[in-house]
């Protein structure tokens, strides 16, 4: 039954991500149940919840319920665990600010970190991620990250971030390189602009604890799950290697 399980997963859009979370959890009962019961799965989500937190536990009974739609058995589906969600994300910086932070590095003659913020904004990317985008990479459009295990993993810059920053570049008649330098022409440090945002924050009177790079990772994932609401595939987006992270 589980490999006409993975057959059933790759036959629907869900991610890689996804997949291996499901096919996980499945393994997981496996090695506890021999069989599928209503008794034994109520069991089983005993277990995970002395066991696991609630946003865990409800990743594994979506994958129990997915299972059970695969067997003909939609009627034994497990109902999810309430989860007590904060009514806000910590250290995320709100929409307005981001847009006043952009508004005024760009008056103020600040392109190197106006382009800093609205890529990380427009395309999720770590602070050590943003610092290897060259010249070259901009003007594809697009540039290839390498992680564990020899994986790619591709960033699309959109195309009005695109369109803007070589403007940019040409006015500063830069072709190749990388894309972020100081004012003494090297490559930028991940101190460097951290410090800098914190600077700006304080001059332009916005709280200094959502004016950091990882602030605007958070502000695009946020924006992500506003309008796609597809959380498997925010994780792929990001770089995420377990789901959970994300």
């Amino acid at each position: 039954m589980k490999e006409k399980f993975e057959r059933h997963l790759r036959g629907t859009n869900l991610s890689e991500n996804t997949i291996s979370s499901y096919m996980f959890a499945i393994k997981q009962y496996g090695e506890q149940y021999d069989d599928v019961t209503q008794k034994k799965l109520r069991e089983y989500k005993v277990w995970l919840i002395e066991n696991y937190k609630p946003k865990t536990v409800n990743l594994r009974l979506r994958a129990i319920n997915c299972y059970l739609e695969c067997i003909g058995k939609e009627k034994w589906k497990l109902p999810f665990v309430r989860v007590q969600q904060k009514a806000f994300l910590e250290n995320v910086i709100s929409q307005a600010d981001y847009e006043y932070l952009k508004k005024c590095l760009l008056r103020d003659g600040k392109p190197t970190y106006y382009f800093s913020v609205r890529i990380m904004a427009a395309t999720g990317v770590r602070i050590s991620e943003l610092l290897q985008i060259r010249v070259e990479d901009m003007i594809r459009g697009q540039m290839d990250l390498h992680s564990k295990g020899d994986k790619i993993r591709r960033i699309y810059f959109p195309q009005n971030v695109q369109e803007t920053c070589l403007l940019w570049l040409q006015n500063e008649k830069r072709t190749s390189g990388s894309l972020f330098l100081n004012r003494f022409g090297n490559p930028i440090t991940t101190n460097g602009i951290r410090d800098q945002l914190k600077v700006f924050a304080l001059r332009y009177n916005l709280d200094p604890s959502v004016v950091h790079p990882h602030a605007f990772r958070h502000l695009f994932a946020k924006k992500f799950i506003e309008q796609c609401d597809d959380i498997a595939l925010l994780s792929d987006i990001l770089g995420h290697e377990s789901i959970e992270t994300t």
